[in-house]
């Protein structure tokens, strides 16, 4: 499940992080989303639904580091008698600055099963710098912070699913790559986007007209073979996340759009 999930309260206070000239920030032109915007989700293994997830942007915006902002969060569950196996409640979040799509905080809490890992990462785009946080499990306090520096713009993956949104497919050909620049836990990545052209896709939430993507996934042991991964967005303005499908060794695993509300356009693609 945690692997799927693009998924604290956090009080903002780190006096390392707001002094200083204002960076400069590049200035994204995109009308694709907008504030109150709220997506629901099945997760499927297989034939069978085995839990749930929703993705909700604010219907404000929030100041952070002197910069507007949305709060993004996803909540993703598990559902039904799977529920009883393996009890999971993740929570996801982060306030990505609205002009440039960079994060400022981003924060997980994780429960699932016995598991359990709050964090919280704070993003100094003046100095390229990040700072991550995690709690002790038994006492709750935040253990000592970690920091990392960055080579330039760089995105969790909340302010990730949101760039990839504002990206021109127009003139792309089958087989073009972009790259989105990532940070998750500990790791900086380089993730590789295959465009895969334009086709139909059926979900809970209906039948679209899709653009196909497709994530350079690296040799392991989790994912089985070429374009294990695959994400299509809806083929219109909104370029909304309809579905991602892997093929992993134990079975093929799929989180798929159930529901939407408070879309920026009409959702133009949906085939009636």
């Amino acid at each position: 499940m945690k692997q799927l999930l693009l998924l604290i309260s956090i009080g903002f206070g780190l006096s390392a992080f707001t002094f200083g000239d204002e960076p400069s920030y590049r200035v994204l032109e995109y009308d694709n989303f907008g504030r109150g915007e709220r997506l629901e989700f099945s997760v499927n293994f297989g034939i069978f639904t085995i839990g749930e997830a929703e993705m909700i942007i604010d219907d404000k915006f929030y100041k952070v580091n002197h910069r507007e902002c949305y709060k993004i969060d996803i909540f993703g569950r598990t559902s039904g008698m799977v529920d009883w196996v393996a009890n999971v409640n993740d929570h996801w979040g982060a306030y990505v600055d609205s002009a440039a799509l960079v994060p400022h905080i981003s924060y997980r809490n994780i429960r699932e099963g016995k598991y359990k890992k709050d964090e919280v990462v704070r993003f100094d785009h003046r100095v390229n710098l990040i700072e991550t946080k995690v709690a002790d499990k038994k006492t709750g306090k935040f253990k000592e912070p970690k920091v990392y520096v960055s080579q330039g713009e760089v995105r969790d993956m909340m302010a990730g699913a949101l760039y990839l949104r504002t990206i021109d497919f127009s003139k792309m050909k089958k087989g073009d790559k972009f790259i989105i620049n990532g940070f998750f836990e500990d790791t900086f990545y380089d993730l590789e986007m295959i465009y895969r052209g334009r086709e139909k896709v059926k979900t809970k939430a209906g039948k679209f007209n899709a653009i196909r993507l497709a994530p350079v996934v690296p040799d392991n042991e989790l994912f089985d073979g070429e374009d294990s991964v695959i994400a299509w967005v809806t083929d219109d303005e909104n370029r909304m996340p309809l579905k991602i499908q892997a093929k992993m060794f134990i079975g093929n695993v799929s989180v798929e759009l159930t529901d939407y509300k408070n879309t920026q356009h009409d959702v133009t693609s949906k085939i009636k």
